[in-house]
């Protein structure tokens, strides 16, 4: 046996010990152990020999058999080496190279095929999926419940979302993924009784951290949540029954063989893996081709200045020739446009953006049956004749893409929903912006004409109340690092109006506490590959030309993501590089303002950055900033202001 054999041999990463199967990533600094007790499949994590999660339950219950005791492991599981690269343009890295090693773990029960449970194990990610065998002659079956938990070490602290109770909020439409994070938290909580929404967050004491949460689930299964149990663990849950008014079943039912989707685990030292994970997309495939080559576009939008009432022709006109101006390729059309400016007119407008080179966004509701949200058009995406022909007539006026809105949901019926929304809308050649929706789940890659999810809460509510503004900074501080660090965010934000009102009017509305070097900083630091941003056409007037310009500049796609310095609520400054250029953005919560030699490995020293600043009393200013011989540039940033750094 030739020497290179035996290396190849004593190096892969699947290695027996003690009637454990350990897994290890490439980098070799990544442990999963999988044994089995008294029946019980488990499951452990370490990094570089610190635990991350302790003896972890795995299995199934379903309507034709329990896969969570009484099983029994066989030995040897089947390897595999994961080698791939691929391109997405509209995730946080353009070109990705995958590597990670896959074991299939088979178990039996009675002697018979029951599950297998497939691990890949990456450098600082795990992920995991079940395969169910068919059951004698059985070919379908309903996952009833899933036992997989994630026992995370005692002092552990949380950063979470609480899953909202059903039929609640505006119109009974929730759960939307729209409450507040509970941040630096103690274990052993629930959230307001119903659990978590992914992702979720982990500080695992000075180890590091994790990042839990799933990809891969489309209209073969429903979405899923976290509940917090007692002594640091943490379980799958299934939607809840009162979701979407009561309608569609609780339980995902699958034909057989069949996979469930995967979950999810980034781990890290530092917070830098969490901000650069791409494993949402990485274990996902596209579900059909691209119709035709779709543009990530800028675009502005009436509603979150001026709301309902002018969703008219006028205004909508008006935002047309303010995208031009900006050199922004598209306006969204919010609610109402149906009855407040009609199809006749919405051709027209159609029209008349294509001679300026700014196409359409239109706004639906999704229901039926399901809320309450009476803003229209209704009683269309829902129906799948009738979508189609809306979406036929779409296309033949140019119209570029449709935000969906108020789902309310994770039961599987509504994750077809959105499946035939997105299919449907390839085949007419539209992209597709959700809205009071479910978070995204490997959709950027699943669905090649997939645009953006809101799934948080985002910037309606600095609109419709002054406290969202006071925590304005304390929530895009925690976002960079928790919701949109697993999918595209349409958050709507960068408003350089002082107050949310339809002409800037001193003490109308809630008050942007913010300064404008923040407003632009969140551009960056949010990622989507479509945005409409809050910018308002006064300020082509009222507005720093510098800011202005620089909103007319930066990229809505980027090649490469790089985490510098944060901690979730309190500040973040990351960098994204387009092509050659690096855009590098900061923002502060803290009371004290930050002070910092920010190291810049990808800046070459001595060059000339643009700077963007705040003084004290948050007034911006641009100027030039060198970067020093060490790489490091000192910055402050005054709490609710921004740096911005471009080469």
């Amino acid at each position: 046996m030739n020497f290179k054999y035996v290396l190849c041999l004593c190096l892969f990463s699947f290695l027996k010990l003690n009637a454990q199967t350990i897994v290890k990533s490439p980098d070799g600094k990544l442990y999963v152990s999988v044994s089995i007790s008294s029946g019980m499949p488990l499951y452990s994590i370490s990094y570089n020999a610190k635990t991350f999660l302790e003896n972890s339950p795995l299995g199934l219950k379903t309507n034709v058999g329990d896969f969570s005791t009484g099983l029994v492991l066989k030995q040897n599981p089947d390897q595999n080496k994961i080698d791939e690269t691929y391109q997405l343009p509209n995730i946080k890295q353009s070109n990705v190279y995958y590597e990670a090693n896959e074991a299939v773990f088979s178990f039996t029960k009675e002697n018979k095929p029951a599950i297998d449970v497939i691990f890949r194990v990456s450098n600082n990610n795990v992920a995991f999926k079940y395969k169910i065998h068919p059951q004698k002659e059985i070919m379908s079956c309903v996952v009833e419940e899933e036992a997989s938990g994630f026992m995370l070490p005692q002092g552990t602290t949380t950063f979470l979302c609480p899953q909202s109770k059903p039929m609640t909020g505006f119109a009974r439409s929730a759960p939307s993924y729209e409450t507040s994070y509970a941040l630096d938290d103690a274990m052993g909580k629930n959230g307001i009784g119903e659990g978590y929404t992914f992702p979720c967050l982990f500080k695992v004491n000075n180890n590091g951290w994790v990042l839990i949460s799933e990809t891969g689930v489309d209209g073969n299964y429903c979405g899923s949540r976290l509940i917090g149990r007692e002594k640091g663990l943490y379980t799958i849950g299934f939607p809840m029954p009162g979701e979407n008014n009561g309608n569609g079943t609780t339980s995902p039912g699958i034909a057989l063989p069949g996979e469930t989707p995967w979950r999810t685990i980034t781990i890290g030292e530092t917070l830098a893996p969490i901000v650069a994970t791409t494993i949402p997309f990485d274990l996902v495939q596209p579900k059909y081709k691209a119709s035709k080559e779709y543009q990530y576009t800028k675009g502005t939008w009436s509603w979150i200045m001026k709301m309902d009432n002018n969703t008219t022709f006028s205004i909508q006109k008006q935002y047309i020739d303010f995208s031009a101006a900006l050199g922004y390729e598209t306006i969204l059309v919010d609610a109402l446009w149906d009855t407040q400016i009609g199809k006749e007119k919405i051709v027209e407008l159609a029209e008349y953006g294509k001679s300026k080179n700014v196409g359409l966004y239109l706004w639906y509701n999704s229901n039926g049956y399901w809320n309450d949200a009476p803003q229209g058009p209704r009683g269309i995406m829902d129906n799948a004749a009738i979508r189609r022909q809306e979406m036929a007539w779409m296309k033949s006026i140019g119209v570029k893409g449709i935000k969906v809105d108020f789902f309310g949901g994770d039961k599987q019926v509504t994750m077809k929903l959105y499946e035939d929304i997105l299919t449907d809308a390839n085949d007419f050649g539209i992209m597709v912006i959700f809205h009071g929706c479910t978070l995204p789940r490997g959709w950027e890659r699943m669905y090649p004409n997939y645009a953006a999810s809101e799934a948080v809460l985002a910037s309606e509510n600095l609109h419709f109340g002054q406290a969202s503004c006071d925590n304005e900074a304390k929530s895009a501080a925690t976002h960079t690092f928790i919701r949109n660090t697993v999918g595209s965010m349409d958050f709507g934000g960068s408003a350089l109006n002082e107050f949310y009102n339809s002409d800037n009017i001193p003490n109308k509305g809630s008050k942007r506490i913010t300064s404008d070097v923040f407003a632009l900083a969140t551009a960056v630091l949010f990622q989507s590959g479509v945005q409409h941003f809050a910018l308002a056409p006064n300020n082509l007037t009222d507005a720093p030309v510098w800011a202005i310009n620089f909103m007319k500049e930066v990229p809505t796609t980027w090649d490469e993501v790089r985490f510098l310095e944060g901690y979730p609520g309190k500040y973040v400054i990351l960098a994204r590089r387009k092509g050659t250029k690096w855009w590098i953005a900061g923002i502060n919560a803290q009371k004290e303002t930050l002070k910092i030699k920010l190291k810049l490995p990808m800046i070459v020293s001595g060059t000339a950055l643009q700077y963007y600043s705040d003084d004290a009393q948050l007034n911006g200013k641009k100027e030039i900033l060198k970067v020093k011989k060490n790489q490091e540039a000192e910055i402050k940033i005054p709490c609710n202001g921004g740096i911005l750094l471009s080469n």
